[in-house]
């Protein structure tokens, strides 16, 4: 098992956003979570879900602490991954949520 977190891919983001993390057109992506992950490092994977599947895995290159929501003000961390990230050929339903959450990838084949 590879341990990361699940993220939600907002579906008004669109398919593209999604798709994009795995089909070569970015080489490495932003993503972030409140405060200072305590389990989380770097080789350990971000789990994509988009419309209630699971999608795919990218590898985490480097965590950056330090950074504030502009919204809020709080801290937060800024998770940079590598792109292109693994895509599963079948998507594994998985339901969707808001923030992040562990995951152990036990779902993830292989």
């Amino acid at each position: 098992m590879s341990f990361g977190i699940t993220k939600t891919i907002p579906a008004g983001r669109g398919e593209e956003a999604a798709v994009a993390l795995y089909d070569g057109s970015l080489s490495e992506f932003e993503f972030h979570m409140a405060g200072k992950p305590s389990r989380l490092k770097v080789g350990d994977y971000v789990y994509t879900i988009f419309n209630d599947q699971l999608i795919g895995r990218v590898k985490i290159k480097e965590l950056i602490l330090g950074a504030v929501n502009p919204d809020s003000g709080k801290p937060r961390t800024l998770i940079m991954v590598e792109c292109p990230g693994e895509q599963l050929e079948l998507p594994i339903p998985r339901q969707g949520h808001r923030g992040t959450r562990y995951y152990d990838g036990v779902d993830w084949p292989g």
